[in-house]
């Protein structure tokens, strides 16, 4: 009821006049107000524009591991914490959990790389090509560092996939031998590729293939771009530039048929203009011939092993006169008869060597988790539930992005600083309740997701409160693109309480769920599923932006956003004052990681522990219900030895994996601490 109207009521329930009205006036209308509600709810969305505006800034360069804009933003994230009313001073009385990332890596100021081939003509010199550092070859980050001289071999694609009955490496001897190979793999025009169709397969990571060469006593590795590659990128930037254009043409169109356009539009339209022509000019060199990118070697992987082999990536042009020397064909003639026929063109470039040197050194960064604690109070409070987002993305990009060539900043609006945002708007709203809960909510935004679920690993093993005191981890990864009302929430499987509870309390915001038993999905909160507790992720869907400069804050849900932030709250007010805790069960179905044993291979079910550096296989949790499990092995256990043969790294599990079949018993060897421990593991088949 208006206000004057409200004023009137009570002035005649008490027998007295209205002042005016009963003089034969009429009460002025009043303005329309705005519900409380409404004004609530455009403050949340006003603080979520805001929060994920600053963390897709420029300044904070995509929250990147090792740059300053991840600190940046870690501060601004300990700041929210502590203005919505948590409790921040739990770590030196700062909100930061601190540890060391052995993940950094530069150049250093050796290295050196030529090819040497035998003379061009009888009794001339040998041919000497030096190769130019940045411009014609980049030492790989995930290369060992050393000195090498050793005869150069062409692999093919450096795959041996007895699925696809294709070997690189059939018949042809690369010990002590460096190889040439080229990137991706055969037939990705072909939808029924026997790889994995028009996507790239496991064959094509970078790790995988100089794993496999490694294998095969390979010393050391040069990797060029595959044709198919740059043509595609070459006819995308050109369909790209001719929509440009167009959008430019129109643009200019449309404010000439402005009679007197102001100064504020002629301002707009210039800002129009330029932005449009900066992007023509970032397409220019992909519609160059000699379009033949270096991958950039700052934000690659790190080494599989400590001890890995040199790899290089080079361009196809300088590569290709030799290949054409040696083999009597060109590296495009190569990939369409291996495409064409799936047979492998591998053979020894005679004469030809590869010498020089690699030098990197290593690097440490400080990263940090933030938490913030609603605490309860009374004989529960030390029980808890984790309500988690990660707040790092992919920096300047590299080979976590999509479009690894492009060195510039991957803002991460939707991954992942919609999650840091809701999280943050959820903790306030929890904050701001009147009583206090029976049981606490620590708030934590995690670093290093992007390399390995590296910081809830961390936690995992080093909590704030013990882990057997949290009854239940929530999750908020990719929660800004919310359409048409649909909100995924993954691991409803996970808790025998979780499903009754999310259909009763998504009905006040208009939210249709999406309900997924299984705990899926690569992000934080896998860790603590694999510590056998209950967990929920909340996701509004994969789309074209996923790890490209083009997630940008522009392109958010902000009101859907607001509303997953208001049930989040509520789903750990729920928790938070259940009279009991929500009973784990194992979920069935996959786990979305790189689970050992997936693809074609048996299923082991461990989970690689990425942040671990060992001579061995560092494992970061085990599969409830796999076989890894039923054999004993835990988290934190490092594997040595699979049957006969020496394990060092991921790679050579997975490698070891691959020669067995489904049912098969094979032997591990494994490291606990100072225990070597021998069991029996039955291989499963994929679920």
């Amino acid at each position: 009821m208006p206000a004057l109207r409200m004023v009137a009521a009570a002035w005649m329930l008490l027998g007295l006049a209205v002042p005016g009205i009963w003089a034969g006036q009429q009460p002025p209308v009043p303005p329309q107000a705005t519900p409380a509600s409404s004004i609530a709810e455009q403050e949340i969305e006003r603080r979520l524009a805001e929060m994920v505006q600053y963390l897709t800034s420029e300044q904070l360069e995509g929250r990147g591991v090792g740059t300053k804009g991840l600190d940046l933003a870690a501060e601004y994230i300990g700041q929210q914490f502590a203005q919505a009313g948590l409790k921040t001073k739990l770590y030196q009385d700062a909100p930061f959990q601190k540890f060391v990332l052995s993940r950094g890596a530069k150049l250093g100021t050796e290295n050196r790389l030529r090819l040497v081939g035998p003379p061009a003509k009888p009794g001339g010199r040998p041919q000497v090509l030096e190769l130019r550092l940045g411009e014609d070859y980049t030492p790989m980050s995930l290369s060992g560092t050393g000195e090498f001289d050793l005869p150069l071999v062409f692999a093919g694609y450096s795959i041996s996939a007895p699925e696809a009955n294709y070997d690189d490496y059939a018949d042809l001897n690369v010990r002590d031998k460096a190889v040439l190979v080229l990137r991706h793999e055969p037939q990705q025009a072909n939808p029924q590729s026997p790889f994995a169709g028009l996507q790239y397969s496991e064959h094509a990571q970078f790790s995988r293939k100089v794993a496999n060469a490694r294998q095969r006593g390979a010393k050391a590795v040069l990797i060029c771009s595959d044709w198919f590659d740059l043509e595609k990128a070459t006819t995308e930037a050109r369909k790209k530039w001719y929509e440009l254009q167009g959008q430019l043409a129109q643009l200019q169109e449309e404010f000439k048929k402005k009679a007197s356009p102001t100064a504020e539009e002629r301002q707009a339209h210039q800002q129009q203009v330029q932005a449009l022509q900066r992007q023509l000019a970032e397409l220019q060199p992909k519609l160059q011939p000699e379009y033949d990118p270096l991958m950039p070697f700052e934000t690659g992987p790190p080494p599989v092993q400590k001890d890995e082999i040199p790899v290089l990536y080079c361009r196809r042009a300088v590569v290709e006169p030799m290949v054409e020397l040696a083999l009597g064909k060109d590296l495009a003639t190569i990939e369409a008869e291996i495409d064409k026929t799936l047979k492998p063109q591998s053979r020894p470039l005679e004469g030809w060597r590869l010498i020089g040197r690699v030098d990197i050194q290593r690097q440490s960064v400080e990263v940090k988790n933030v938490v913030g604690l609603i605490e309860a109070q009374g004989p529960l409070a030390r029980q808890h539930i984790i309500l988690g987002a990660h707040y790092d993305h992919l920096g300047y990009g590299g080979l976590g992005s999509l479009q690894p060539f492009r060195r510039v900043v991957h803002p991460g609006a939707d991954d992942n600083a919609s999650g840091v945002a809701v999280m943050v708007e959820a903790a306030r709203l929890l904050a701001a309740r009147k009583d206090k809960f029976k049981r606490s909510v620590l708030c934590i935004a995690f670093t290093a997701e992007e390399r390995g679920l590296v910081g809830s690993r961390h936690y995992i093993q080093n909590p704030l409160w013990p882990l057997d005191q949290c009854i239940a981890m929530i999750n908020l990864d990719m929660v800004g693109r919310l359409q048409n009302d649909r909100l995924t929430i993954m691991g409803v499987g996970t808790a025998k309480q979780f499903e009754p509870l999310l259909d009763r309390l998504a009905g006040p915001y208009g939210l249709v769920l999406r309900k997924v038993g299984a705990a899926a999905g690569p992000s934080d909160h896998t860790p603590f599923y694999l510590r056998r507790l209950p967990v929920l992720h909340f996701f509004t869907g994969i789309h074209g932006d996923y790890h490209r400069p083009t997630d940008t804050a522009d392109k958010l849900n902000i009101a859907g956003m607001r509303r997953i932030a208001q049930l989040v709250a509520d789903v750990v007010e729920a928790l938070a004052t259940a009279a009991e805790v929500p009973e784990y069960v194992a979920s069935a179905g996959g786990m979305g990681l790189p689970l050992i044993g997936g693809g074609n291979r048996p299923f082991l079910g461990t989970v690689p522990d990425f942040g671990r550096q060992a001579d061995g296989y560092a494992i970061a949790g085990v599969v409830p219900g796999s076989p890894a499990e039923k054999a004993g092995l835990q988290p934190g256990d490092l594997i040595v030895q699979f049957n006969d043969q020496p394990i060092k790294s991921l790679a050579d599990i997975e490698a070891a994996l691959r020669k067995h079949k489904p049912g098969e018993k094979v032997r591990l060897r494994a490291r606990r601490g100072s225990e070597l421990l021998e069991m029996e593991v039955t291989l499963a088949p994929r679920n």
